[in-house]
C-alpha cells in the first residue's frame, strides 16, 4: 500500500478521498461547480503515478504538486482556486484562520502560549491527535478554555487543571466543614477551576447551636464568605467562578432569593434555587408548602408553612429584576442521566454555569462540536446536514476527552478530586453553532422543522457517544464504579440507546459515567465565529464606534458573522431583505426558545447552560409562565435575562495605597468601581467600549471588545 509522509513527519496510508474533497472544494468556488467524476479521476491518476514510480513513501507536497498540474490540464480555473487553497492552508498553519481584532485578542491573550505558532498551538491543544488538530483547524471542534490555555503547560512546571468545573461536597453543618470548604475552593481556583456549592445542609437562621453564639446566623450568612474567597483568588487575571444553590424547602430560602438585592452582598457568585416537582405541583394547585429542617446536632426541628405561589412569585420577580436566581429542576436532574438508578450515586450540585451536574468532588473537562460546519451546500435549497461526518466527530470527541481526562488525572488541585475523576471518569462533549446551522439550512429557529432536525442530530449524538465509550471500555475497562445492572436500567439510556449500542454496553460496560453536556461557549464561539451553544443569534447587527485622528466619533454598522456571510454571498446590503428564518432573541417567542432547549435535553445526560433573553416589557407573570412551561417540557434548569433589568456588577474592596504598584492597583479598583456603577445604570452596554453586552449562561460578554464582567 502506498504510504504518505505528512508535514508533521507521520506516515499514513494514501487516501484518495482527501484529494477528491480538496479538489471538490476548489471546484465549488467556480461557476461550473463540483464535478466529482473529474475529482475522482485525478485522485486515481495520482495513486497510479506514485505507485508505479517504485517509491514506497511519497511526501504530501509532491502529491499536491501533481494534483495542481493535472488540474491545469483539465480545469485551469479550478487549478487557480486549488493553488489559492494551498496557500491559504500554509498561512493557516503559521498564523491561524483570518481573525477579527476581537478573535485575535482572545487567541493571543487567553489561549496562545508564549510565541507558539498556530500549528504549534494546535499540536499542544490536540495532544498530537491529528484528527482533532484538523477538526479545530477546520472550525468543526473546539476544546474549552482550560484545555486551550493549559494543556501541556504542566511539563513546564505550571500548576493548572484542564477541567473547567468542579463541585464541592455539600457543606456540612459544622464550623470545620464550613471553613474547610473555603480552603478547598481557594485551592481549586488557584488551579483555574470553577466551583459549585450546595448550602442546603446548613441549619437556618435562629437555629440553636452549642457554642457561645447560642443561635446561628443561618445558611445565607456564609454566602459572603464563599463569595469573598472567590473574589480574592484569581485565575490569570480574572476572578474565580462560583455557583451557590439552596433547596426550595430550606427555611432560609426567602432570604437566599433576596440576597442579590443588596448590592454589597455576594458579588462574586451566581445563585440558583433547587426546585422539586412537589413544589411545582403545589404552585400549580395553589397549595401551602412546608419549609423544613432537622438539626442533627441538637434534634431541633424547624418547620414553617408558606404559600407556594408566593415563594414562586419571589423567585420570578428577582430573576425578572436582577437576572438571578436561576431555577434548577432537581428531580429532573436526578432522574435523567446514566447513574440515576444507582442508589450510591448522588449529585452534590452544579458548576458555575449549571451545564455540569456533578457528585461531591466531581469535575469535568469540556469540548464542543460546531454543528454549523457540518452543513453541506449552505444557504441553498440543496443544504443538508452531514450525519456521517458528524458521527465520526462525536466518536473522536469522546476519544479526545478521555485522553485529556487521563492526562489531567494528576493535575486536579485536590486528592479527593483526583479520586473521583478516576472512579467516575466524567467528560462533557457539547455542541455550539446551532443557530448558524439552522440559518445555513434555511430553517427557522424554534419551528417544528428545527425541532425535528434536533431529534435527528440528537439521536446520532447520544448513540455515537455511548458507542465510543463502550468501545473504550472494551479496550481499557469500564469506569471503576460502573454497575451493569444499574446503568442498564437508566430511563435516560433506555429512551435513547439503539439495540446495537445497548448490546455493546451489555457486553463491555461504559468508560464514562457522564458524556454529554451543552456549556456556554462564549469565548470559543467568538474565536471561530459561530453562534453560542444552543442560543439563537443575539441580533442581526450592532453599531460600532470608531474615533478618527481628528477625535471625531464615526459610527458604523457591523453584522453578526452568519448574517454577513449570507449577505456577502447574495449581495444583500439591507437587513430588511434577509429571509424570515433569520431569527434573533428579540423576535423569538420564549416557548419556541424553551422547545429548542427541551429537545436537546432529551439527549443530554448532564445539563444545558442557557439564558432565555426576554424584552424589557416582559412581565413577572410571563416569567412564571416560562418556568412552568420549561418544567413541563423537561428542561433541567432555566435562567432569564430581561433587557434593561437592574442586574448588579462587580464590587471590589478598597486597598491602601503605598507603593507605585499599589497605587496602580488602586486605580484599577477605582476603574472597577466605575465599571460597576455604569453596569448598574446600563447592564446592556459595555462599560469599556460602548458595545452591546450579550447575556448567556449566567454571564455576559461584549461582542465588540470581548470585555466580560464575570469569569465564566
Amino acid at each position: 500500500m502506498l504510504k504518505v509522509e505528512k508535514r508533521n513527519g507521520m506516515i499514513v496510508d494514501f487516501d484518495g478521498d482527501k484529494i477528491v474533497k480538496a479538489v471538490s472544494k476548489a471546484m465549488a468556488e467556480t461557476e461550473e461547480g463540483v464535478d466529482e467524476e473529474v475529482a475522482r479521476d485525478i485522485a486515481r491518476k495520482a495513486f497510479e503515478h506514485f505507485s508505479s514510480s517504485n517509491i514506497e513513501i511519497v511526501n504530501i507536497e509532491d502529491i499536491q504538486d501533481f494534483v495542481e498540474i493535472e488540474l491545469m490540464k483539465v480545469k485551469p480555473e479550478v487549478a487557480k482556486k486549488y493553488i489559492l487553497y494551498r496557500d491559504e492552508r500554509a498561512r493557516l498553519r503559521k498564523h491561524g484562520w483570518p481573525m477579527t481584532d476581537l478573535q485575535r485578542d482572545i487567541y493571543e491573550k487567553k489561549y496562545r502560549y508564549d510565541n507558539e505558532s498556530f500549528d504549534e498551538f494546535l499540536t499542544r491543544v490536540s495532544g498530537n491527535n491529528n484528527f482533532i488538530k484538523k477538526a479545530i483547524k477546520d472550525k468543526k471542534f473546539m476544546p474549552a478554555g482550560r484545555i486551550l490555555a493549559g494543556r501541556g503547560l504542566d511539563k513546564l512546571g505550571r500548576k493548572v487543571t484542564l477541567s473547567n468545573c468542579y463541585v464541592m461536597p455539600k457543606v456540612e453543618d459544622n464550623i470545620e466543614s464550613i471553613f474547610d470548604t473555603a480552603k478547598y475552593m481557594a485551592r481549586t481556583y488557584s488551579y483555574g477551576g470553577g466551583v459549585g456549592l450546595n448550602l442546603s445542609n446548613l441549619r437556618p437562621r435562629g437555629a440553636k447551636v452549642n457554642n457561645a453564639a447560642s443561635t446561628t446566623t443561618g445558611a445565607v450568612s456564609f454566602m459572603d464568605l464563599y463569595s469573598l474567597v472567590t473574589g480574592l483568588i484569581g485565575m490569570k487575571g480574572r476572578r474565580g467562578a462560583l455557583m451557590l444553590n439552596l433547596d426550595c424547602n430550606h427555611p432560609d430560602i426567602e432570604e437566599f432569593i433576596d440576597v442579590k438585592n443588596d448590592l454589597n452582598k455576594v458579588n462574586y457568585a451566581n445563585i440558583s434555587v433547587n426546585v422539586t416537582d412537589e413544589f411545582m405541583n403545589a404552585v400549580i394547585n395553589d397549595e401551602d408548602y412546608e419549609l423544613y429542617f432537622y438539626v442533627d446536632a441538637t434534634g431541633e426541628e424547624i418547620r414553617r408553612k408558606i404559600k407556594a405561589r408566593e415563594l414562586f412569585r419571589k423567585i420570578a420577580k428577582n430573576n425578572w429584576n436582577m437576572a438571578e436566581p436561576g431555577i434548577l429542576f432537581i428531580d429532573r436532574i436526578n432522574s435523567w442521566h446514566l447513574m440515576s438508578e444507582d442508589e450510591e450515586f448522588e449529585f452534590a450540585g452544579v458548576n458555575p454555569c449549571a451545564e455540569e451536574t456533578l457528585p461531591a468532588w466531581g469535575s469535568c473537562n469540556l469540548s464542543s462540536i460546531n454543528l454549523s460546519e457540518f452543513v453541506r451546500n449552505p444557504f441553498t435549497e440543496k443544504a443538508r446536514f452531514e450525519f456521517d461526518d458528524f458521527a465520526e466527530m462525536v466518536r473522536q470527541g469522546v476519544i479526545f476527552l478521555n485522553e485529556v481526562l487521563d492526562e489531567n488525572m494528576e493535575l486536579h488541585p485536590l486528592p479527593q478530586q483526583r479520586e473521583m475523576a478516576r472512579e467516575y471518569r466524567q467528560i462533557g462533549l457539547g455542541i455550539m453553532g446551532v443557530a448558524d446551522m439552522f440559518i445555513k439550512m434555511g430553517i427557522r429557529y424554534g419551528s417544528p422543522e428545527s425541532i425535528e432536525l434536533i431529534h435527528q442530530i440528537g439521536k446520532v449524538l447520544v448513540n455515537e457517544a455511548l458507542k465510543q465509550s463502550a468501545l473504550l471500555a472494551k479496550a481499557y475497562g469500564p469506569f471503576p464504579r460502573y454497575k451493569k445492572d444499574k446503568v442498564l436500567k437508566s430511563p435516560y439510556l433506555l429512551a435513547n440507546a439503539n439495540e446495537v449500542v445497548l448490546d455493546l454496553i451489555e457486553k463491555y460496560g461504559l468508560r464514562n459515567s457522564q458524556l454529554l453536556t451543552i456549556p456556554p461557549t462564549g469565548s470559543i464561539s467568538t474565536l471561530i465565529g459561530c453562534s453560542n451553544g444552543v442560543e439563537p443569534i443575539f441580533q442581526i447587527s450592532y453599531t460600532r464606534k470608531s474615533e478618527s485622528l481628528h477625535h471625531e466619533d464615526t459610527y458604523y454598522k457591523v453584522f453578526t458573522p452568519i448574517v454577513k456571510e449570507y449577505m456577502d454571498r447574495y449581495n444583500i446590503s439591507r437587513e430588511e431583505d434577509l429571509p424570515d428564518y433569520f431569527i434573533t432573541t428579540s423576535n423569538l417567542s420564549y416557548k419556541e426558545r424553551i422547545d429548542v432547549q427541551a429537545a436537546w435535553q432529551h439527549y443530554i445526560d448532564a445539563s444545558i447552560s442557557s439564558t432565555v433573553n426576554v424584552p424589557k416589557e416582559f412581565t413577572v407573570e410571563e416569567v412564571e409562565d416560562l418556568y412552568i412551561y420549561g418544567w413541563k417540557k423537561g428542561v433541567k434548569g432555566i435562567t432569564i435575562y430581561r433587557e434593561g433589568c437592574a442586574r448588579d456588577g462587580i464590587l471590589i474592596s478598597n486597598r491602601a495605597k503605598m507603593t507605585k504598584l499599589e497605587r496602580i492597583e488602586k486605580l484599577k479598583e477605582e476603574l472597577d468601581q466605575l465599571i460597576n456603577e455604569q453596569l448598574k445604570e446600563d447592564p446592556d452596554t459595555c462599560p469599556m467600549c460602548g458595545g452591546t453586552l450579550i447575556h448567556s449562561g449566567g454571564c455576559s460578554e461584549c461582542q465588540d471588545c470581548g470585555y466580560s464582567p464575570c469569569s465564566i
